[in-house]
């Protein structure tokens, strides 16, 4: 079965960065999209940012410029960099990817913004 794990979060103040990870278990990340999705209290989830299987990225608005989506295919491993956080990014990060009619996610990692 397909396993997501993230981790990288953590309690940062305003203008700082962190890296959040998610590594895959018995998929090969280098052909299927990967994504990070948040989740924020009382809000819905969100896609945040998208690497396809041919590296094309795309990112919400409100993370443009701030956030950047990698891949090591060989760790099997997907990032998230966030620079320049702000207290809007609080929020629980999931990783993601949709197999044919499955989608998959991790447990996620908690992000919080606030000095």
């Amino acid at each position: 079965q397909v396993q997501l794990v993230e981790s990288g979060g953590g309690l940062v103040q305003p203008g700082g960065s962190l890296r959040l990870s998610c590594v895959a278990s018995r998929i090969t990340v280098s052909i299927y999209a990967m994504r990070w999705y948040r989740q924020a209290p009382g809000k819905q989830r969100e896609l945040v940012a998208a690497i396809s299987s041919g590296g094309s990225t795309n990112y919400a608005d409100s993370v443009k410029g701030r956030f950047t989506i990698s891949r090591d295919n060989a760790k099997k491993t997907v990032y998230l960099q966030s620079n320049s956080l702000k207290s809007e990014d609080t929020a629980v990060y999931y990783c993601n990817v949709q197999i044919g009619a499955m989608n998959y996610w991790g447990q996620g990692t908690q992000v919080t913004v606030s000095s």
